[in-house]
């Protein structure tokens, strides 16, 4: 009995090669369409066209060449079923056996910029989701491949027939979840098109929220070796991995924290971070000083941490932390002389950021009990021309630029935060505890365990002192000066304690809660 497979892609990475063994290997007769029959036949393999084996033309500029009874029929038809076979052998519908078929490029289209809507429009495929889920409906008798990378398994599945089921019930499964994403992504573009534009869909939150991923890798385990994990989307194209063991769930959350925070920064700067938590950073006016000023910090917490930098890491710093026993270095890029060095380090992990530091994302999305949350992420500093001093004393033009530089790093440190700091340089880092006042005094703590004198530091709250403690704590430690967001029913008290203790302080109207 003849084998019909119907070829139809955009995407013709590997279609010839596959054809071609289709053709002359495993006998079959292809049907196809358009730009793809154009290629094959260019190639000399024989191609019958859609158009000619339905007796129906391509109408309407190509909009309706495919949906048809003989196509449909071709592939809906059940082989186990006498009465279909009837039917297709009476209405002269010839039995499809392989479907190739990939979809217009409708998210590339709606991802250029300016975007005419009418192309967009005519990029929204109708006829190849369509055979897709005839085909992938009817998989116990056809095998049906919407993407390029699948067709080497076919060829192997075929020259081992024992193989061809299971493979056929995956390629089905692959095609819905295709299928899924292109509609939820003609939804969303739609949706933030539509002509009496409902703000919060405009804004990125429309009314059906769907996500849909391709697995990019298997995880050995997530949080703990009890829990199962996997990683989807494309990670992967904002970070490449020269060196050291698989990432683990951990590393990934490490590292994606470490990239947000390193990109607030223009200087020189060298962040060492321990679970998702920063535990010093430092700028200056290279990067062994920018790494000095951060590991001063805390000298025990780097073990087994994030170390992430904002420009080339040469060998010069290598040789100062290939010593330190650290699970990532994120770096833009790694000198030869670096490379060679951290190469002694088998299981050391060295990820360049491809896309440059500071990789973005518009959105954070968390699951929930019975759904997820999203929000937009916290991706400002504030209007520092805003900010307002609201005691007696104006900080020094030194205080002002090591609070800001306190800031940019507070905002990546877990609620309730806390951070002191001199110049360009962490002095000491609270992080998430339940009342603001202990996250002082573990900054405290961690700073004169370091030997660092904070007297004469700033310090910096992620969000209002909702009490005089907090800040009275800081004064008691040495601090000179204080940013925060203000808001609290008992402002005037921590002004006055500010006051009575000679410090300044500035209101910035902003919070940056992290949980």
């Amino acid at each position: 009995m003849e084998k019909l497979a119907l070829l139809s892609v955009s995407d013709k990475r590997g279609l010839v090669e596959f054809a071609t063994a289709l053709v002359r290997q495993h006998g079959y007769r292809i049907l196809s369409t358009g730009g793809t029959a154009k290629l094959l036949a260019e190639t000399g393999l024989p191609v019958t066209e859609v158009s000619q084996h339905t007796g129906f033309p391509e109408i309407m500029e190509g909009r309706v060449k495919t949906l048809h009874p003989k196509i449909h029929g071709g592939l809906l038809c059940r082989r186990d079923k006498p009465g279909h076979l009837a039917e297709a052998q009476a209405n002269g519908i010839s039995l499809i056996d392989l479907v190739v078929v990939n979809l217009y490029p409708f998210e590339q289209t709606v991802a250029k910029p300016h975007v005419e809507f009418e192309e967009a429009i005519e990029n929204i495929d109708i006829g190849g989701p369509s055979m897709l889920r005839s085909a992938a409906k009817n998989h116990d008798s056809v095998t049906v491949v919407c993407d390029p990378d699948d067709y080497s398994a076919v060829l192997s599945a075929f020259d081992r027939p024992a193989e061809l089921p299971g493979l056929r019930r995956q390629l089905a499964l692959k095609v819905f979840q295709r299928t899924a994403s292109y509609d939820s992504a003609i939804a969303r573009y739609l949706e933030q098109q539509t002509a009496e534009p409902d703000l919060e869909a405009l804004a990125g939150f429309p009314a059906t929220f769907a996500l849909s991923l391709k697995k990019a890798q298997g995880l050995r385990y997530g949080e703990n070796p009890h829990q199962k994990a996997a990683l989807y989307g494309t990670f992967h194209e904002h970070f490449q991995q020269i060196q050291g063991k698989e990432l683990s769930y951990n590393n990934i959350l490490d590292i994606t924290s470490a990239t947000y925070l390193i990109g607030e920064f223009e200087r020189p700067t060298v962040a060492i971070l321990k679970h998702t938590n920063p535990c010093g950073v430092g700028s200056a006016d290279t990067l062994s000083g920018a790494w000095n000023k951060a590991y001063a910090t805390d000298r025990q917490a780097p073990f087994g941490g994030i170390i992430v930098v904002n420009q080339t890491l040469d060998a010069g710093l290598a040789e100062q932390i290939k010593e330190i026993f650290t699970e990532v270095i994120i770096a833009p890029r790694f000198s030869d002389e670096a490379l060679a060095l951290f190469a002694k380090k088998k299981n050391l992990r060295l990820m360049v950021a491809k896309q440059g530091i500071g990789a973005d994302s518009l959105q954070e999305i968390r699951s929930v009990v019975g759904g997820v949350l999203v929000q937009d992420r916290n991706r400002t500093l504030g209007e520092v021309n805003t900010f307002k001093v609201v005691t007696k004393r104006q900080p020094t033009a030194d205080e002002w630029a090591a609070m800001m530089f306190g800031w940019k790093v507070c905002k990546h440190v877990k609620s309730n935060a806390i951070v002191y700091c001199r110049g360009e340089q962490t002095l000491g880092i609270g992080a998430g505890q339940m009342a603001r006042v202990d996250s002082s005094r573990i900054a405290v703590w961690k700073a004169k365990e370091a030997g660092l004198d904070l007297n004469g530091s700033v310090v910096i709250s992620e969000a209002m002192f909702p009490f005089a403690d907090g800040l009275i704590a800081a004064a008691d430690a040495g601090a000179m000066a204080a940013i925060q967001p203000g808001g609290s029913v008992r402002d005037a008290e921590v002004i006055k304690a500010a006051d009575e203790r000679g410090m300044a302080m500035a209101f910035t109207g902003l919070r940056h809660f992290k949980h």
